[in-house]
C-alpha cells in the first residue's frame, strides 16, 4: 500500500518567513529552536530558501524577500489543496483576493498567495515532490496555525466555501474527514484525545478561530503560528536573549502554559508548551480557544 501523506485537502501543511534579513533570522530561529538550517535553491540562484529542519524532518522555511515587497516580517500559513488554479478560483468566488496566480515552484508543487474578505493573507499549496512539515506538534516545530477574525459570520462563509471548513463552538475549524485520516496514519489517535478528554470533533480540528475583540481596532485580519515547546519560560527567555520580545509572558491556560513573542525583524508567533494536567471543562477548553491558545 502507498503510503499516506500527513495532510489531506483543506489541511495547513507548510509555514514560512520571508524577512529583510533571512540569515539574522535563520540564527534566531536556529538558537531558539534548535534549528538545522539549509538552503535549498539551487547553485546560483538570485534568493534564498532555507529549510529549518529537526532531525532530519523539514519543520519551516525562512526566505528573502521578492523584489520591491513591503521591509516586513510574518509567518505564512500554506494550506494543501488538490489544485491550486481551482481553489484561486473558489477564493474569488468566495470573495477573496487572488495576490499571485498561481505558478509553481520548480518540482516541488504550485502555489498561489490569497487572502480572504478581510484581508487575512495566506497561501494554497498543490503538491509535488514537496509533501509539507514532516515534523509537526513537537518542541520546535509548529503546533497550530490561527485566523485572527473580525468577522466570523464572512470567515465561516469564505472558510467553508473554498476549504468545507466548519466552525465550531470551541473556536475551531474542522474539516470532516481529517480524524478518520489522521486514524489511519496513526492507529489509537482518536481513542487517545477521547481518553484526553479532548473536546467534540476535536480530532477533525484544522485550526484555531478567534474574534478580534472590539478594543483591539488596530488590529487587522490575520493568520498566526504557534510553535510547540518544551518549556515556554525557559523559551521566553531565551526568546529575549537572541534580541527578541516577549510581548505576553508566560501564562497558564486549559492544556497549555504560553507565550507570545516577537522576532528581531518584527514577526510574531505563540510558543506552547502542552500542559495536559491543566485541561478542564469544555468552557475553559472553549475559553482558551477563542483567546488563541
Amino acid at each position: 500500500m502507498a503510503e499516506l501523506d500527513r495532510y489531506i485537502p483543506g489541511v495547513p501543511c507548510w509555514i514560512d518567513i520571508s524577512p529583510p534579513d533571512p540569515d539574522a533570522a535563520a540564527d534566531f530561529y536556529g538558537g531558539l529552536f534548535g534549528w538545522e538550517i539549509e538552503e535549498s535553491m539551487p547553485e546560483g540562484s538570485s534568493g534564498q530558501y532555507l529549510m529549518a529542519r529537526l532531525g532530519g524532518g523539514d519543520v519551516a522555511a525562512i526566505s528573502s524577500q521578492p523584489e520591491g515587497a513591503p521591509q516586513a516580517a510574518a509567518w505564512e500559513t500554506y494550506v494543501w489543496v488538490e489544485s491550486a488554479d481551482e481553489t484561486a478560483a473558489k477564493v474569488r468566488e468566495a470573495g477573496g483576493t487572488v495576490l499571485a496566480e498561481p505558478f509553481d515552484i520548480f518540482d516541488a508543487g504550485r502555489m498561489a498567495v490569497v487572502a480572504d474578505p478581510e484581508g487575512a493573507r495566506f497561501s494554497v499549496w498543490q503538491p509535488n515532490q514537496f509533501r509539507g512539515a514532516t515534523v509537526v506538534n513537537e518542541p520546535g516545530s509548529l503546533n497550530f496555525n490561527g485566523l485572527h477574525t473580525r468577522d466570523l459570520d464572512g470567515a465561516k462563509a469564505f472558510y467553508g466555501a473554498v476549504f468545507g471548513w466548519e466552525a465550531l463552538p470551541m473556536g475551531m475549524w474542522a474539516l470532516t474527514g481529517y480524524g478518520d485520516h489522521l486514524e489511519k496514519l496513526r492507529p489509537g489517535t482518536q481513542d487517545g484525545m477521547a481518553e484526553m478528554g479532548a473536546p467534540e470533533r476535536f480530532e477533525d480540528v484544522v485550526a484555531a478561530l478567534t474574534v478580534i475583540p472590539d478594543d483591539q481596532p488596530d488590529t487587522p485580519a490575520h493568520w498566526e503560528v504557534t510553535f510547540g515547546v518544551a518549556d515556554a519560560d525557559a523559551t521566553a527567555a531565551r526568546a529575549a536573549e537572541l534580541g527578541g520580545t516577549v510581548l505576553v509572558p508566560p501564562f497558564d491556560a486549559p492544556w497549555i502554559r504560553g507565550t507570545v513573542i516577537r522576532d528581531p525583524q518584527g514577526a510574531t508567533f505563540n510558543a506552547n508548551q502542552f500542559v495536559p494536567e491543566t485541561g478542564d471543562t469544555a468552557g475553559q477548553q472553549a475559553d482558551a480557544a477563542v483567546r488563541g491558545s
